[in-house]
């Protein structure tokens, strides 16, 4: 498995994602430059998150227009995996790989904490192996997650939700959703299953020294994916 760690102007985390997948997941990984045209020789692509050109139209709506989009897209068609973490999951909804959007959190006030999620779908490679509730940070501005009754209603009937947000020790159902997300929704797979975006960063927790190791159980699934394929 060698993995793709997509690089924009503006992203924060893509240091992050490399260092998580070589030296806490064991999985080989390199950069590529958003002006890239292809990705020869990789297996998977993970869209870091951070604040992609400013943000300054809509998260994630002008890095949707990069070359290297036309390669993810593929990916996401031959079934290949593909993750969007944060900014990365809004390049894949303005891409249009994945449906829906996010918008500004409902106190329009930027959220650094840690979340707690559960595995509503438990058929896709990255969801297969979370049986437990997971601990991870969110750091974002615009991470409520909206789409139309439509949308969510096939989402729901097609068994596509990931994550949703859910109580942590002492916590208030209200509280459990920090964005106001739709129906809680943190994570979301394409019809295939191969492609997810998550809102919360699994690449900033995968040592208990850092709060959490749970973020390993999401990346690890790219090595189940290799192995299914």
């Amino acid at each position: 498995m060698k993995v793709a760690v997509i690089r924009f102007p503006g992203a924060n985390c893509d240091q992050d994602a490399l260092h998580a997948l070589r030296d806490d997941a064991h999985i080989d990984a390199e950069y590529v430059w958003h002006e890239d045209h292809s990705l020869r020789g990789y297996d998977a692509a993970l869209l870091p998150g951070g604040f992609t050109y400013g943000d300054y139209l809509r998260c994630g709506a002008m890095a949707a227009g990069a070359p290297i989009l036309d390669e993810v897209a593929r990916f996401a068609r031959e079934g290949r995996p593909v993750i969007g973490v944060c900014n990365g999951f809004q390049i894949l909804c303005e891409a249009g790989l994945l449906p829906g959007a996010l918008m500004a959190n409902a106190k329009q006030k930027f959220l650094c904490r840690d979340v707690h999620l559960q595995a509503v779908n438990r058929s896709s490679f990255w969801t297969r192996g979370v049986t437990k509730t997971l601990r991870m940070p969110i750091a974002h501005l615009e991470g409520r997650y909206v789409a139309d009754p439509d949308t969510i209603c096939r989402l729901e009937d097609e068994d596509r939700i990931a994550f949703r947000y859910v109580p942590g020790p002492g916590e208030s159902p209200e509280d459990a959703n920090p964005n106001g997300a739709t129906h809680a929704i943190a994570g979301v797979l394409n019809e295939k299953g191969n492609v997810l975006g998550i809102m919360p960063h699994p690449e900033r927790a995968t040592r208990k020294i850092l709060g959490s190791d749970d973020g390993l159980l999401i990346l690890r699934a790219l090595c189940a994916a290799k192995a299914a394929a």
